[in-house]
Parts: structure tokens; sequence; C-alpha cells
């Protein structure tokens, strides 16, 4: 068992120091406080060829796994950096795309998408159906050769700056299916498609990504706008949400990293009681390596659900665990730099508690601890459904 990176990987994970030098955790708080999205650092990360990580090369992208996007998404983390558009983007819809699209859905929306020129965002979430996709309503009709999509989503994230969402419809209604799991497709929405309306949802996070509703009437859609078979998405679908649960992780690491090291700065300087360094009492080191441990176990389990998701392995019991660590880590890891800073942890100056919102988020967002727990007791631990 090697546990050692290649020369490659720790390329990928180091590019977050390289471009942190020209854009900063300074940077993604202009752009996170006012809710614009950081399209310089973004252009940089495609034009360095991260954005297309998980395409082939054939196609404009690296022709990397998951393993990789793992390491670049918590090296940028890792300086405070977190782009949640890359795990709805390029990670959910564009490896979703190269995995299960068609050859010509491939030459169409890949190789802008990597370059930077168009962005995609994920819509599944539904006002009434949370965490149930099974309650999922919104439906694409057949008409002749073609569908009218009709619904709603909720909680898109950065739908306002995609030009595409990949969006998860029923096209057979929940009581006309044989399995609960029948009846749901896929599909390639133009943002700009008539009978599509976006609204903002405001949220007291300061995040360059902007969250929305999108409602859908009679929005017209072709055969050629479907990824993969028609009635047959919902396999294929649960597959697409391991990514989002492991790169969650990865961002979550890396915040944590990242309180701790601006912690650790602070406390070896900071001097209040017989010009001592409080970072020599242990009132505040053994939190500090209480949390640093938690946050490399997270790591650990992260890059683990990320090598068996490379491997073509069930990876969801691992994607779960992985994301449940590192949710919890992470909040311990920025509530213990806050606690450390004192009073100046909650200054705009020292940046500190400015982590704790996003991280915060992620414990609940995309999937809640409560629901993760309940897939590991009962597909991991065997035991009865609970809910």
């Amino acid at each position: 068992m090697d546990f050692d990176l290649t020369h490659e990987q720790r390329q990928i994970l180091g590019y977050g120091d390289t471009v942190a030098k020209k854009f900063d955790r300074k940077y993604w708080m202009e752009c996170a406080d006012k809710h614009v999205f950081p399209d310089a650092l973004y252009q940089q990360v495609a034009e360095d060829g991260f954005v297309g990580t998980m395409v082939p090369e054939e196609y404009g992208g690296a022709g990397q796994g998951m393993v990789e996007m793992h390491l670049f998404l918590e090296g940028l983390s890792n300086n405070g950096i977190p782009l949640l558009n890359l795990v709805v983007g390029a990670a959910m819809s564009l490896g979703f795309i190269a995995k299960y699209g068609s050859e010509a859905q491939k030459m169409r929306y890949l190789p802008d998408a990597c370059s930077g020129k168009t962005r995609f965002c994920f819509a599944i979430t539904e006002p009434d159906a949370g965490s149930n996709t099974i309650r999922t309503t919104t439906m694409a009709t057949k008409r002749g050769n073609r569908f009218a999509l009709n619904g709603q989503k909720t909680f898109i994230t950065d739908a306002d700056g995609a030009d595409h969402a990949l969006v998860v419809a029923r096209t057979t209604p929940h009581s006309e299916t044989g399995k609960k799991t029948d009846g749901f497709t896929l599909f390639i929405v133009d943002l700009k498609a008539k009978g599509l309306q976006k609204s903002y949802i405001p949220v007291s996070i300061p995040a360059p990504e902007t969250q929305w509703q999108l409602f859908f009437d009679d929005v017209d859609l072709g055969p050629e706008d479907i990824v993969g078979e028609i009635d047959k998405g919902f396999g294929i679908l649960f597959k697409s949400l391991n990514p989002e649960r492991i790169l969650v992780g990865s961002i979550c690491c890396g915040l944590g990293r990242y309180a701790l090291n601006r912690a650790v700065d602070y406390v070896k300087e900071r001097k209040v009681f017989n010009n001592v360094p409080i970072g020599a009492y242990q009132g505040l080191q053994h939190p500090l390596a209480s949390a640093r441990t938690d946050v490399e176990m997270a790591s650990l389990m992260t890059l683990k659900a990320a090598w068996i998701f490379d491997q073509g392995r069930e990876a969801g019991e691992f994607a779960n665990m992985a994301k449940l660590a590192a949710a919890d880590a992470g909040i311990k890891a920025v509530d213990t730099a806050v606690q450390c800073h004192g009073g100046n942890g909650f200054t705009k100056e020292y940046g500190i508690f400015d982590i704790y919102p996003l991280v915060r988020l992620l414990k609940t967002a995309p999937l809640n601890r409560e629901m993760i727990l309940n897939y590991i007791g009962e597909h991991v631990m065997g035991l009865p459904r609970s809910y």
C-alpha cells in the first residue's frame, strides 16, 4: 500500500499555492461579499486546464480522474479559495457528460466548457422534494419526438452565470412506474431557453456563486438534449452525486487547514502573559492538534473515496463518510481558529469568522448530516430503514 502521491499529483495539489499568488483569499472574499463570480480566477483555472480535469483529452480536457479533481479542489481550499461551481460544473456536469453523453453532446459542449467559454450547473433539488428525489415532480412530457419541460428547481448554484444546466426530470409519472426509481431522465437545458425563468434566493453566506430557483414552463427539448436513456436516468444520476459528496469533503478539509494555519501563525506571535506566545499554552495547542488530526483523517477518507470512484467501484459508502467527516472536521477547525484569535477572530481584518458560514453550510448541503447517517446505518451496516 503506497500513500505517496505521484509527481504530477503533487503538482496538482500545489496548484492552489501557485494560483493564490495572483488570486488569493482577499480576492475571493471581495467577490464573495458582492456575490460576484470570480471570472478572472475561473478563466485562469480554465486556461491552466483544470476545469476539464475529468474530461478526456480529445474533448479539450486533461483526462484525469476524481483523485486529481479532489487534490485540485483541496489545494485551492488550502489557500482559502473554494469554488463551488467546480463541483456542480466541472465535476458533476462535465464529468457526467464525458461519461454518459452522446458523441455529439461531447463534441458540442465539452470543449467550450473546458476552455471557460461556457459554464454548467446541476439542477436536481425541488422545494417539495428536498432530499427525497423520488418525489421529483418536474416533468418532461413527450410531444411527438420532442419534450415539454414543466416544473421548478431550487437552490441551484450559479444558475445565473451558467449557460447550461443538467436537469433531472421525470418522463414517466411516479404513479405509472413499475419501480419507484424508474421514469427519470436527464436533460441538458439552455438556461436562456424560452419558457425558463430564474428567481434569486438571498442567502446569508458570503460566496461568489449565488443560489436560484428555476421555473420551467413548456421549455422545448429534443432527443439531442437527453443524456443517457429515457426513463433510466436514476441509476446514473446517483452515481453523479458521489463526486459532489467527495468534493465537498475536499473543500471542507482545505478550508479547515487554511483556518488552522492562520491560527498557528497568530498564536506563535500573540503574547499576553509573561512575554510568552499564547501558542505555548496547552489550552490552545491541544484543540489545534485535535482539529488538525480530524482534518487529516477526513482528508484520507476523501482521498480513498476518490480512489474507489476512479476504480469504477461503488463509492457511496466512502463518499458519504468522507463528506460527513470532512464537514465536521472543517467546522471544528474553524471554530478552534476563531477561539485562538479571541476577539480578533470576529473581525474583518483577520478574516477568520468569514470562513465559518461556508463550512457550516456544507454540513447541511448538498445532503444533510442526518441523511448521511441514515445511509451509513442502512446501506453500510445493514440496519433497518429508519425513515
